[in-house]
Formats: structure tokens, sequence, C-alpha cells
């Protein structure tokens, strides 16, 4: 395997060390160390891997220097328009070394929603023109595979792509640890919100831990699955799903259950939200100021005010807890309509402590039987 120190100084030596993106699980020690390694201006982790290519961009026009963008393979989606119609040489010609991890590469056993972006990983960068090679998992050989990725970049322009496979880093234990004084556990939290939901309310859970955790709570209950929509994957769009069913089901509540990652990647969703201002939608953001699912990398979430961020855009009620006493007390307000929270659309930001538990498990049922399960539920 590569040792991330080894990687990093590799690109140094060409005069690379500027990196931005947003956190995989197949580059957690690589971020780990970067974290450790890199001041605050040189690794930036970005709302989404579309506005990194953006930090990219600007730090090669001030500098001549080639930077680095990290992500895993589902932000591909999101760098095509910046590689289309940015980077490319048929634009700005601006060269941008893309680290890429691989999941659901083809023939690895992987969860249901990186199945298709595996398959179609290498495609993408075929199709947009990116020349790219799997980096090996040995240090010589890898070596030699980054001087060509530079030289190429150098002469060109052009972006290249190092994909990035499981097991290619070696491990590195982060020593820079953010903390937070918060008691409150997400799955507690989660636990707590889903306890006071009506028959016919509606969540719609963001990818990650807390569609998991919120699975692990119905079979724990002996609960159906059927009133959950668990997006397991498209990172940042629960609030927007949760807003189609909403304007469409009147008569149901519908609790949009985010993460604070999720909700920063596109904020723009909440504007929209507001806009249409639904009688019947109330956005729980789970906050605990970093993207847990994939290495507890820090998010800006616990440094800014959402609460506020909501109000500006239009939220008509906007409530931050972080004990669950005050959860408790929101939450009844919030169910049994009273004043003064009772103008929707709500947002309900739950600051919660970093982590969950070792032996959490995934869901049982497939995104098919989830997604029937539910609409089978919405036409009762």
């Amino acid at each position: 395997m590569i040792r991330p120190a080894f990687f990093c100084s590799k690109l140094r030596t060409y005069g690379i060390d500027f990196y931005a993106g947003v956190p995989d699980s197949l580059l957690k020690a690589l971020c780990a160390y970067l974290s450790d390694n890199c001041d605050a201006s040189h690794n930036i982790i970005a709302a989404n891997e579309g506005g990194a290519m953006g930090l990219a961009t600007g730090h090669y026009l001030a500098t001549g220097r080639i930077p680095v963008v990290y992500m895993q393979n589902s932000g591909e989606g999101n760098i095509i328009n910046p590689l289309a119609s940015l980077t490319d040489k048929e634009v700005y010609n601006i060269p941008v070394l893309l680290v890429i991890g691989w999941r659901g590469k083809p023939g690895v056993h992987d969860e249901p929603q990186h199945v298709k972006q595996g398959k179609v990983t290498t495609d993408l960068l075929n199709v947009m023109g990116i020349d790219y090679t799997v980096l090996s998992k040995d240090e010589d050989k890898a070596a030699v595979q980054i001087q060509k990725a530079v030289d190429y970049m150098q002469r060109t322009k052009e972006c290249y792509a190092l994909v990035i496979e499981k097991d290619t880093f070696d491990a590195y234990t982060r020593q820079n640890v953010e903390k937070n004084v918060l008691t409150l556990s997400r799955e507690e939290a989660i636990q707590t919100v889903a306890a006071a939901l009506e028959e016919k309310d509606v969540i719609v859970s963001t990818t990650g831990m807390i569609s998991r955790e919120l699975f692990e709570y119905r079979t724990a209950m002996s609960q159906s699955h059927e009133r959950d929509f668990l997006t397991v994957g498209s990172m940042g769009h629960a609030s927007q799903i949760a807003l189609g069913i909403a304007l469409e089901k009147t008569e149901r509540r519908v609790w949009c259950f985010d993460g604070d990652g999720a909700s920063i990647m596109h904020m723009g969703n909440m504007a929209i939200v507001a806009s249409k201002g639904p009688k019947n939608y109330i956005h729980v953001v789970f906050n605990n100021g970093a993207h847990d699912s994939v290495g507890g990398q820090p998010t800006v979430g616990l440094a800014i005010d959402l609460p506020a961020v909501a109000k500006a855009v239009g939220y008509k009620t906007a409530i931050s807890v972080d004990n669950k006493d005050a959860l408790e007390k929101a939450l009844a307000s919030i169910t049994n309509n009273l004043s003064p929270i009772t103008q929707s659309p709500i947002l309900l930001e739950v600051r919660v402590k970093k982590g969950n538990r070792k032996d959490l498990g995934r869901p049982t049922t497939t995104p098919i039987q989830n997604k029937e399960a539910l609409m089978r539920f919405l036409k009762d």
C-alpha cells in the first residue's frame, strides 16, 4: 500500500501542495494526513466537488501551480460542468489533478448506490476526455505514474485523474481531531424524533449514517420501514425529494432527516423549499460538524448559524437544540401545532456529538423494495 506521506511528498516535489475536495472512505487515510499536515488555506473541504474545482482553478490562476481535487467517484457528477465549461482545453485549459475513490468497482462488493457509479467511473472520464490511470498500490510504480501524470498536465495544461481502488492507501491515524462538547448522540436524537411522529407522517432521510440509524431504530421497535425513504445515494438532495412529496401529499407531514454535510453540499435547496412554502414540511438537520460516514472529516456545520440561514431564505420557523429535553419540547410544539411553532416550513437543527456505534448495520431491504413500500404507503 501507499503511505499518504509518500504520496503527498511526491506531489510536493513537483510544486503541488494545494488540495480541495469532499472526503471519501477510500481516501480516509489521505484526508486524515492532509488535515494534520496542511494549513487551512491549502486543504479545503469544499461544500461539493464542483466547488472544489472552482477553488482549484482559483489556486492555479493565482500561482500557476497544479492543484489537487479529491472525491468519491459519486462526485464525478458534480464536476462534469466545471470540467466541460471551465477547465477544458477548449475553454480555459487549466490542469487539475483529480484523485477519485473508486467505490463500486466491478467485481468488488459494495453497497447498491455505488454499483452503477462504479461501472461508469472510467467511462465518464473517457467521455470528458480526461486521461487517467488506476494508481498502483506499489510505491515505486505509483511514483512513475505520478510523474507521468504531472508531465502530461504540464505539457497539455489539461486535467488528469488518479483512480484509487480500495486498500490503496496505508492506514493513517489523524492526530488533530476536532472535538465538540455536545452530549446528545445522533442516534438518540433520531430515535427521539422518529418516536414523536404520527402514523401518516413520512421521513426522507439523507445518505450515510442517518439512514442506517433510522433503519435500525425501526427494526429494534418492530416497526415497518414503509414510512421512510432512505436516500442511500445522491448526497445533498434529500430535502428536494421531501419537498416533492410534501407538495403532492399536503395532508401528511413530511420530515427530511438531513446531515450538516449534506445540507451544506447543496444549500441552495433550502431557498427552494422556502419559496414553495409547504405547510407540512419539517427539515431536521442533525449537525455534528463532520462527514461521519467517510471518516469524520470536519464540515463547517458547527461554525455557522443554520437557523439564521433558514430564516434568511424564508423558512417560517427555525429552531436549534442541543439536548434531549429541548428536542422533546420542540417536537411537542411541532406535532401539537402549538404557537408559535405553527408556521412551516420549519428548520429544526439538532446539534449532536460525533461518532456512531461500531456495530451499526446497513438496511437489509433493497432500494427498489424501499421505494415500492413507500409508494404503497403514500397511495393508501
